[in-house]
């Protein structure tokens, strides 16, 4: 999904204005009060004037000091404001009060419509959520809630209308709008028996979908679950800059009030002078940019990254991709294609081809694992002839079963092996399955796969940004994964390994990880891959074709299946934290000189105002930089 225009942005940064109709209403209002109170000559009217237009904008700030301090919390940016211009009245600066409040004022506006803005591309997500959806019943046509509808019932979606659950499409052909799901702008096309997800928008013909999860489990309900907690998470700089400003805030408000009593004890100067030195060194202390921009930044970060179809469940795990020195991945349907054809069947006497395909594709006939449903789809005769019973499937080796009162093992070398089988020597670079009946083999099925066209670039893109170790870890034969580890690239490469041993690689690299102060990464997208994206310190899921199980594990989500964008959400973190540090070594750095020319007497009110709102201001405008990535 691409970025907005500049015309686009500009109008909703107009429309952010008018959002906000009564608080422009107030500045403008106080602004006129008080040109016109500075055009007046000095009298009661003057004063009273001057009163009027602080009372209007400065309302919200001191009611909002007023709250919570009774609620506990008295140091905040609204009570040094408070404390700050009062004190101004007080010393007979009314222009210099009321201009504080005002240009307090329009930055707090400034940054209510950045947040506004930063939240749209997440915001527009929650649009995805269908209203209604319409039931195919014996006679009629039923609208009803997504929720109300369970699977196994039919939906009928007409062009123009959202897909309301997740299914599969039994009737008609279409192309989908699916740019709100995986941030790919092009429209898909989609035939009878794909798979078709929730939150989808129909573009042409009229299609019945079977529904295959309940409304709490569509892919639809599971983003909206994402965007609703992803600001929950908080990173180590977050936590770190909340912790800073509730000790920062009272040493800087001590600071104040020893710079408004020690001099003129000490006949330093006179009381007006150092009271207004220290009033004018509040305002500057406010830590307004430091406590409003980083937040900012990292909503920013999310919200850019949701444009391109990647879904993160929280700012902490942006953070610690700008960590990640290794990037390990799963292979079938992650690196790969994962869409088997069967390129190669060789029987073993006394069966024939067509007969060793079938038996093998009756036992796997229960599996939704890739490999599996390619040999079921290649085979065309019919499954009824074999009575299929005493299924076993076992991670990572294959499927054991009696089918028509003849023992069958259908799987990997390993699990002929583990049969005590013995089966010619093989050597290739295809996905073999080995398929044995009474304890002798019967022969191998060969399948292809192939991988993704942006997998290459994909890896040589991490290189770029700094990822040393690039590894894949698969359950596949050696052959296999060198042969693939070598067509892209790969640092490294572990095969035949069984879902524990994945666990226990993760484990491994991610100790080794920590010595250096770095963090590992892994990417997949399959059920056997959930202990281990749940190990990594970030784990990222293939979400449009992945296992759910797999998505929930994960931290971040990719919908569109493409492994660059694993590069991609990699470069958005890293701009994310760079101007996240921007932010706050501009903000400190200008506030730190600001205070000590403002206990000099150095600068007055203008330059603090500048000091804190502008600051604030130029931080701002940094954050919202994240929407161009």
């Amino acid at each position: 999904m691409k970025s907005a225009t500049v015309p686009t942005r500009t109008y909703n940064t107009v429309r952010g204005f008018l959002n906000h109709k009564s608080d422009l209403i107030m500045i403008a209002s106080s602004t006129i009060i008080l040109l016109i109170a500075v055009s007046l000559p000095a009298s009661a009217e003057k004063i009273l004037l001057y009163i009027a237009s602080y009372a209007i904008i400065a309302y919200p700030v001191i009611w909002e000091s007023l709250t919570n301090i009774i609620s506990g919390e008295f140091f905040d940016e609204n009570f040094l404001m408070t404390v700050a211009t009062v004190g101004a009245i007080a010393l007979g600066d009314y222009p210099e009060a009321i201009a504080v409040m005002l240009f307090y004022e329009v930055g707090e506006l400034f940054e209510d419509i950045a947040v506004q803005q930063s939240k749209q591309s997440i915001s527009a997500l929650l649009k995805l959520k269908p209203t209604t959806a319409t039931i195919l019943t014996s006679t009629v046509e039923k609208v009803v809630t997504p929720e109300q509808v369970i699977p196994g019932q039919t939906i009928r979606v007409r062009p123009g209308e959202k897909i309301a659950l997740d299914g599969e499409l039994i009737r008609g052909h279409t192309s989908l709008d699916t740019s709100a799901l995986t941030g790919e702008s092009l429209p898909r096309d989609i035939q009878k028996g794909e798979t078709v997800l929730s939150g989808a928008i129909n573009l042409t013909g009229v299609i019945d979908i079977r529904v295959t999860k309940p409304y709490q489990e569509s892919t639809v309900a599971r983003i909206l679950d994402l965007v609703s907690n992803a600001a929950q998470q908080k990173t180590t700089t977050e936590k770190f800059i909340t912790r800073f400003a509730k000790i920062y805030t009272p040493i800087v408000v001590g600071l104040a009030i020893l710079l408004a009593l020690f001099p003129p004890l000490l006949h330093l100067g006179p009381w007006a002078t150092w009271i207004n030195r220290a009033l004018v060194f509040l305002v500057i202390s406010c830590p307004c940019a430091l406590v409003i921009s980083v937040p900012l930044s990292f909503f920013g970060g999310i919200g850019a990254a949701s444009r391109h179809g990647i879904l993160v469940k929280g700012s902490n795990f942006l953070e610690a991709l700008t960590h990640v020195n290794t990037v390990a991945f799963d292979k079938t349907g992650t690196l790969t294609k994962g869409h088997f054809t069967v390129s190669e069947i060789n029987a073993e006497a006394p069966f024939t081809n067509q007969q060793l395909l079938g038996i093998a594709a009756a036992a796997e006939q229960h599996s939704n694992h890739p490999i599996a449903r390619s040999i079921i789809a290649a085979y065309d005769g019919d499954l009824t002839q074999f009575k299929l019973h005493d299924i076993q499937e076992t991670a990572g080796h294959g499927i054991e079963a009696t089918i028509n009162d003849q023992i069958v093992v259908v799987g990997n070398a390993k699990a002929i092996s583990l049969n005590h089988i013995t089966m010619p020597a093989t050597n290739t670079n295809s996905t073999t399955v080995y398929v044995a009946v009474n304890q002798k083999f019967a022969g191998s099925i060969r399948v292809a796969d192939e991988p993704k066209a942006d997998s290459k670039a994909a890896i040589l893109h991490l290189k770029h940004l700094g990822v040393k170790n690039t590894e894949l870890l698969t359950g596949d034969n050696q052959s296999i994964a060198n042969h693939i580890g070598e067509q892209l690239g790969l640092d490294q490469v572990e095969s035949e390994l069984l879902p524990a041993q994945k666990v226990a690689k993760m484990t491994a690299l991610t100790q080794a990880a920590h010595t250096s102060h770095h963090q590992v990464a892994f990417v997949g997208d399959g059920i056997n891959d959930t202990p281990v994206l749940a190990r990594a310190d970030v784990g990222i899921a293939m979400g449009g074709l992945g296992a759910d199980a797999a998505i929930e594990a994960a931290d971040i989500v990719i919908m569109d299946d493409k492994p660059s964008k694993v590069a991609t959400i990699i470069q958005i973190a890293k701009a994310t934290k760079r101007i996240v540090w921007e932010n706050i070594s501009f903000a400190l750095a200008v506030k730190i000189i600001f205070l000590i020319l403002g206990a000099f007497g150095i600068i007055g009110m203008w330059e603090a105002v500048f000091a804190d709102v502008g600051v604030t201001m130029i931080a701002i405008l940094n954050a919202l930089r994240l929407q161009k990535q």
